[in-house]
């Protein structure tokens, strides 16, 4: 049985409290990842081209305030 098939496993044998606390939990770990990631992709630049696109529309005028 592999890891994920093992992780799986024990996944559907959560009470619905377990599971809830799971979900919650995993839910966290994927926002930090991500939040993570796009620190790593600014750092490295590769986020500046849509900066830039998105500055040339707002002064432009092709925005709206929020």
């Amino acid at each position: 049985m592999t890891k994920l098939e093992q992780i799986e496993k024990s996944v559907a044998e959560l009470s619905p409290e377990e599971l809830k606390a799971f979900a919650a939990w995993f839910e966290a770990l994927r926002a930090d990842l991500w939040d993570k990631q796009i620190e790593a992709d600014a750092k490295a630049g590769r986020l500046d081209k849509l900066a830039e696109q998105a500055l040339a529309e707002h002064r432009a005028g092709r925005t709206r305030p929020l």
